[in-house]
């Protein structure tokens, strides 16, 4: 049952934010979903012998409407993050240009023959604007890049940097404090996972938030070591 509500959130998000993009909305909801029960208690999977869930179990967690309202901040995307991802999944010049012919063939800075050709330095996928971090083959250290914008009603916000690191790697942000004002309304922080045991292990799972004290901007991260 979980597709007809969350449908029915999205729709509510769409009528409260009409200018919100699909990746947005799915942000808000990401981002201010709820890591525990309604008694405050972990969450568990439903299969015989049930664990404590992790983010492959439940994504960002229970849905919060009324959250999701009023996220803060969102991790936003547009059609360049996209037409990069699928540059860097290796897809030729002429198979990313035929692609994108057709929503870039009334666009004045699309290329002469219409759609659009992969830069000469290629992002890495890891970098697509998702509002979660998933490192599947960490060896010694990765850098990761991430976007924010500030959707809340305080132009000036002021956000602070909560990590929680998964299990034997080490965190840091730059920067790791977020100061919007009226020209400020993006920025982009860069975030450097680190391991600090080399040896192999199944996924493990942490958390990155920014909170300016009202609102709590959280993304889960999950890490696999492959030494």
């Amino acid at each position: 049952m979980a597709a007809p509500h969350v449908s029915g959130f999205v729709s509510l998000l769409k009528v409260a934010h009409p200018d919100w993009s699909p990746t947005a909305i799915k942000s808000a909801l990401v981002t201010t979903a709820w890591n525990k029960d309604t008694y405050k208690y972990e969450i568990y999977t439903e299969r015989p012998g049930g664990k404590i869930a992790d983010p492959f179990d439940f994504g960002g967690g229970i849905c919060n409407a009324n959250g999701a309202t009023d996220p803060g901040l969102v991790y936003d995307m547009d059609n360049t993050n996209y037409l990069n991802y699928l540059c860097s999944l290796g897809y030729s010049n002429a198979k990313v240009q035929n692609a994108t012919t057709y929503f870039t063939k009334n666009n004045s800075t699309a290329a002469a023959a219409g759609g659009i050709i992969c830069p000469k330095e290629v992002p890495s996928r890891l970098n697509l604007n998702l509002p979660s971090i998933a490192i599947p083959n960490l060896k010694n250290s990765v850098t990761v890049r991430r976007t924010v914008t500030n959707v809340g009603n305080n132009i000036n916000a002021i956000y602070k940097l909560v990590v929680k690191p998964s299990r034997n790697t080490l965190v840091n942000v730059s920067p790791n404090v977020l100061e919007f004002n009226s020209k400020t309304k993006k920025i982009s922080f860069m975030v450097n996972i680190t391991s600090t045991l080399q040896r192999s292990s199944k996924y493990n799972f942490g958390s990155l938030a920014w909170t300016d004290d009202k609102h709590y901007v959280r993304i889960p991260i999950a890490v696999r070591e492959q030494v």
